[in-house]
């Protein structure tokens, strides 16, 4: 386990000013400030490299040569390097910054030489970071020398940066290059203090069995970024247990992420494919692997349209990671979770299963449209829930709306199964001394042990911060509520000429109709029937039906109204839909809700139609108590009087 200490905490944020500094020193006036970042950063992970291999570079250089002067093949030379030097990646150049700096002569090949002598296998890192493009653009403007020389000064040795102090710099530096570019800078990594509450969370239920010999873990983030998830999962693991063998692989799309990811990978331990370049949606790069833990932050409300044809066929195989439904396409973040459930490991023989944190926004728990809703139903019905926390708003770097994070199990403990937890974290913050972007909360070691400690406690947590329940809490049928018609029989000569209209309707009729006047509507078809019949005159349903309607008038004081068949009369234009939840029966419910407030309520089950919604804040909404009158009217009668005392002033100075 790395430790950083006091002296070195303070020697690193010097260095992340001295790294910095490169902007205002050489690339003022020769690149836009807006891609200070896109230079600073290759070049800070140069320099991070090459110190991780001074030590070794000249016995290396001699074993690597003459493994080539022998044509082994690079894998076994790779290997070779591993086992006697314990490195996964290595160069072979002569050179190094400081060599290169100490003449200016022929400094852009010899730099392209220097970083193309890295092995094969982290190429890819200068690629992705357009390294030569940038290399060309500071030689033609006569800086690149200096820029070589300034970062040769530079002690990024891990005896200097740790690594865990090495990954804060990288996140310092990351995040001043997109705050100058105006993006979001939450969009490619996420904030420290964020992912330490993910990973508490994550290992809480598995503590015990990650503290016994010859353990392994395996760590997946599947929006990588620059990595940070990994490490600081892998970090939280080794404090568990110093001898657990961690093993991270991520992906991620965008080129700069996945050039400092890759690299700050490699700085510590990692494969040097543990991060792989891809759309994660287009392409699962680990299709036929799954994981223990799964970490991610995928985009919030990110549009998938260029996606849309892929998923849409990938969706179409029966129990594939989209088969479950699909969100609109303005937002996707809902496919990352199921893509995160899909990469659990099943619950296995010694009772280890798979587990993941995914954050989102709170578009998840409840967008009510048929795909979200289906994917929740599915995730319910697997039981995989296992906990949802609402973070503080503002946490993030690139917003400040309100977020959440889940907490997926496949392998629940006994306790805890059937059951979905939800934490309250929203007010557990600290206010930061100075704003980073939207990031003006965050939550310290003490706040995030609160919510630890809920999730531990369970049942028993605070319920002011913590709820259990069930998936049936949470599913809902939603059932239209119609009012029955209270209907008293009132003759009016527009009403017999509504009813003269019928094709059955003679002149005769219309003194029976008449007689009508006032008896009870519900009687109305029995006795104009009856009365027709005794007069030797027709009466068809059709006839009965348009009289007892041209007849009928709503009568707040009269008897519930049903038709000659017994079936209730709906009032016209008065209609509500009562969400019922799927723990309750529905006709206790209706005498309970609904029935004391519409008396004659009537509802059909059968057109019911089923939802599911996670309703977190109104689970946790306290209604505020009004204030007592008597305050009210003290208040009142106390500035009244401060009003009468002021206009007396005004009129006596007057």
């Amino acid at each position: 386990m790395t430790i950083t200490t006091p002296p070195q905490t303070q020697r690193v944020a010097t260095t992340e000013n001295v790294v910095w500094a490169t902007a205002d020193k050489f690339l003022r006036n020769v690149v836009e400030e807006t891609e200070y970042g896109d230079y600073i950063l290759p070049f800070t992970v140069l320099r991070r490299l090459e110190c991780l291999l001074t030590a070794t570079k000249t016995d290396l250089i001699t074993v690597v040569n003459g493994l080539i002067e022998k044509d082994t093949p690079v894998r076994f030379i790779d290997a070779e390097v591993k086992r006697r030097f314990g490195l996964s990646f290595y160069n072979t150049s002569p050179l190094s910054l400081e060599a290169i700096a100490a003449t200016d002569d022929h400094v852009e090949a010899s730099v392209l030489d220097y970083v193309a002598g890295f092995s094969h296998n982290i190429a890819d890192i200068w690629t992705s970071f357009e390294f030569p493009r940038l290399v060309k653009k500071l030689a033609d403007a006569n800086t690149l020398h200096q820029v070589v020389r300034h970062f040769s000064t530079l002690d990024l040795s891990a005896e200097s940066v740790s690594n865990t102090a090495m990954g804060d710099l990288f996140e310092n530096v990351m995040y001043r290059a997109f705050d100058k570019k105006g993006k979001a800078a939450g969009a490619f990594y996420t904030p420290r203090d964020a992912i330490k509450l993910m990973v508490d969370l994550l290992f809480a239920s598995d503590e015990e069995t990650l503290t016994g010999q010859n353990t392994t873990r395996s760590i997946y983030d599947p929006t990588a970024g620059s990595g940070g998830m990994l490490l600081v999962g892998k970090e939280h693991l080794t404090e568990l247990n110093p001898d657990i063998e961690v093993n991270l692989f991520g992906q991620e799309l965008m080129d700069s992420a996945f050039a400092l990811g890759k690299a700050d990978l490699l700085i510590q331990g990692g494969l040097p494919d543990a991060i792989r370049q891809g759309d994660t949606l287009l392409r699962d790069e680990y299709a036929d692997r799954q994981f223990d833990y799964v970490l991610s932050n995928p985009p919030f409300g990110g549009d998938w349209e260029k996606q849309y044809k892929s998923v849409v066929e990938q969706s179409k195989v029966p129990g594939s990671r989209f088969s479950h439904g699909l969100p609109s396409k303005s937002d996707g973040q809902m496919l990352f979770l199921v893509h995160c459930a899909s990469k659990l490991a099943p619950a296995g023989k010694a009772g280890h299963g798979g587990r993941a944190a995914v954050v989102s926004n709170a578009s998840p728990l409840f967008n009510s449209d048929k795909g979200p809703n289906a994917i929740r139903q599915w995730l319910f019905d697997e039981d995989l829930i296992d906990t949802i926390i609402a973070l503080p708003t503002q946490m993030f770097y690139g917003t400040g709306i309100a977020t959440y994070v889940w907490i997926l199990d496949t392998n629940k403990p006994a306790e805890r199964q059937g059951k979905i937890q939800l934490i309250d974290g929203s007010g557990l913050w600290d206010p930061m001394r100075k704003a980073m972007g939207d990031k003006r909360r965050r939550m310290g070691k003490a706040k995030r042990q609160l919510v630890h400690d809920a999730y531990k406690q369970f049942e028993d947590a605070d319920p002011a911060i913590s709820r259990v329940l069930t998936k049936e809490d949470f599913m809902f049928r939603d059932v239209t509520v119609f009012k029955q018609a209270r209907r008293a029989t009132v003759f009016t000569e527009e009403a017999l000429e509504t009813i003269a209209e019928h094709k059955n309707y003679t002149d005769a009729h219309a003194d029976i109709i008449r007689g009508l006047d006032g008896i009870a509507w519900n009687s109305l078809p029995v006795l104009f029937s009856q009365r027709c019949k005794s007069a030797g005159l027709k009466a068809p349903i059709g006839l009965v039906d348009a009289v007892a309607q041209a007849l009928g008038v709503q009568d707040d004081t009269a008897p519930l109204a049903i038709d000659r068949k017994g079936n209730p009369v709906l009032l016209d234009g008065w209609k509500i839909t009562e969400r019922v939840p799927m723990s309750e029966d529905l006709d206790e419910h209706m005498q309970r809700e609904v029935l004391p407030f519409a008396e004659g309520a009537a509802w059909d089950e059968k057109k019911a139609k089923p939802g599911n919604e996670i309703p977190f804040t109104r689970i946790f909404y306290v209604p505020e108590e009004p204030r007592p009158l008597e305050e009210i009217d003290a208040d009142v009668s106390r500035l009244m009087g401060e009003l009468a005392e002021m206009f007396e002033a005004v009129h006596r100075d007057a």
